[in-house]
């Protein structure tokens, strides 16, 4: 089994920046692609990025130019550079890597304030 912990949520002015953060601990050696994906308040989830074991990495066009996933393999860990935040950024973000099933971190809020 495999499982997430995501940290580096919180609060932040318009234009500012975070970095989000999820480790992964169990059977890491069967993670193909890891990625991110968030929920607004009363919204569905959508997709932000991901990143494959090769390291190819993809976007959602709301966050391309603004976002960058990285994975560190030593350290087991994916991460979401966010830059130029705006306030509909503001959401739950969900870390997830992909085994034979998909497993889900248990999120963390981003705030972002106009």
């Amino acid at each position: 089994q495999v499982q997430l912990v995501e940290s580096g949520g919180g609060l932040v002015q318009a234009g500012g920046s975070l970095r989000l953060s999820c480790v992964a601990s169990g059977t890491i050696f069967t993670i193909t692609t890891m990625g991110w994906y968030r929920q607004a308040p009363g919204k569905q989830r959508e997709w932000v990025a991901r990143v494959i074991s090769g390291g190819s990495t993809d976007y959602a066009d709301s966050v391309k130019g603004r976002f960058t996933i990285s994975r560190d393999n030593a350290k087991n860990t994916v991460y979401l550079q966010m830059n130029s935040l705006k306030p509909e950024d503001t959401a739950v973000y969900y870390c997830y890597a992909d085994v034979r099933i998909r497993v889900w971190g248990q999120g963390t809020l981003i705030t972002v304030s106009s």
